[in-house]
């Protein structure tokens, strides 16, 4: 992913909703799995880390892109964006995308 692509998924994560929240329970198979689900039918999500998480955000954050084969986009405090391309429902056009495909 570009930093010209990353800037535009930052800027469309910006007016998005926390989609899911993780806990002290941290990175269940069950978490991993709504993770998943959710990149598959919206692309973009953006994910809260409640306060009595005591793991690392940028760790979890590592750790879901790697079970859901997505991309972290950015993560700002507590709140992780994750972006994956979805093989159904393709809503998100990157930047610069359509030229690599041309060539």
């Amino acid at each position: 992913m570009t930093s010209k692509q990353r800037a535009y998924l930052k800027s469309l994560a910006m007016s998005l909703d926390p989609v899911l929240q993780i806990g002290k329970a941290t990175v269940t198979p069950e978490v991993t799995a709504s993770v998943d689900e959710a990149l598959e039918a919206r692309e973009l999500i953006k994910i809260h880390v409640l306060k009595n998480c005591a793991a690392d955000v940028n760790d979890m954050a590592d750790m879901l892109a790697g079970r859901t084969r997505s991309q972290v986009v950015q993560v700002i405090g507590k709140k992780i964006v994750l972006y994956r391309e979805s093989s159904t429902k393709k809503k998100i056009e990157l930047p610069g995308a359509a030229k690599k495909q041309e060539k």
